[in-house]
Protein backbone atom coordinates (compact mmCIF):
# COMPACT_ATOMS: atom_id res chain seq x y z
CA UNK A 1 0.00 0.00 0.00
CA UNK A 2 1.21 3.47 -0.52
CA UNK A 3 1.62 5.92 1.80
CA UNK A 4 -0.49 9.56 1.46
CA UNK A 5 2.96 10.71 0.82
CA UNK A 6 3.35 8.73 -2.09
CA UNK A 7 0.19 8.84 -3.30
CA UNK A 8 0.35 12.20 -3.66
CA UNK A 9 3.91 12.54 -5.41
CA UNK A 10 2.29 10.19 -7.53
CA UNK A 11 -1.10 12.03 -8.55
CA UNK A 12 0.86 15.61 -8.66
CA UNK A 13 3.16 13.48 -11.40
CA UNK A 14 0.69 12.33 -13.58
CA UNK A 15 -1.53 15.78 -12.72
CA UNK A 16 1.67 18.09 -14.35
CA UNK A 17 1.92 15.30 -17.27
CA UNK A 18 -2.04 15.49 -18.33
CA UNK A 19 -1.31 19.28 -17.73
CA UNK A 20 2.18 19.38 -20.51
CA UNK A 21 -0.11 17.15 -23.00
CA UNK A 22 -3.59 19.74 -23.08
CA UNK A 23 -1.14 22.59 -23.56
CA UNK A 24 0.79 20.83 -26.13
CA UNK A 25 -2.65 19.65 -27.76
CA UNK A 26 -2.94 23.09 -29.49
CA UNK A 27 -6.41 24.03 -28.10
CA UNK A 28 -8.13 21.14 -29.86
CA UNK A 29 -10.22 19.80 -27.52
CA UNK A 30 -10.25 16.29 -25.59
CA UNK A 31 -12.54 15.70 -23.15
CA UNK A 32 -11.06 12.21 -22.60
CA UNK A 33 -8.27 14.45 -21.23
CA UNK A 34 -10.21 17.32 -19.17
CA UNK A 35 -12.30 14.82 -17.37
CA UNK A 36 -9.07 13.17 -17.05
CA UNK A 37 -7.54 16.46 -15.40
CA UNK A 38 -10.50 16.94 -13.26
CA UNK A 39 -10.43 13.73 -11.55
CA UNK A 40 -7.03 13.50 -10.53
CA UNK A 41 -7.53 17.07 -9.15
CA UNK A 42 -10.49 16.07 -6.93
CA UNK A 43 -8.35 13.37 -5.77
CA UNK A 44 -5.22 15.89 -5.21
CA UNK A 45 -7.88 18.26 -3.30
CA UNK A 46 -9.48 15.81 -1.15
CA UNK A 47 -5.82 14.76 0.02
CA UNK A 48 -5.26 18.58 0.39
CA UNK A 49 -3.05 19.70 -2.67
CA UNK A 50 -4.06 23.13 -3.89
CA UNK A 51 -4.08 22.69 -7.98
CA UNK A 52 -4.52 26.38 -8.86
CA UNK A 53 -0.59 25.81 -7.71
CA UNK A 54 0.07 23.30 -10.74
CA UNK A 55 -2.16 24.08 -13.36
CA UNK A 56 -0.42 25.61 -16.25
Amino acid sequence: MMTPEGMKDNLIGQYTMLQEIKQGNGGHENKELDYKIKTIAVRLASLGVNVEDLTL
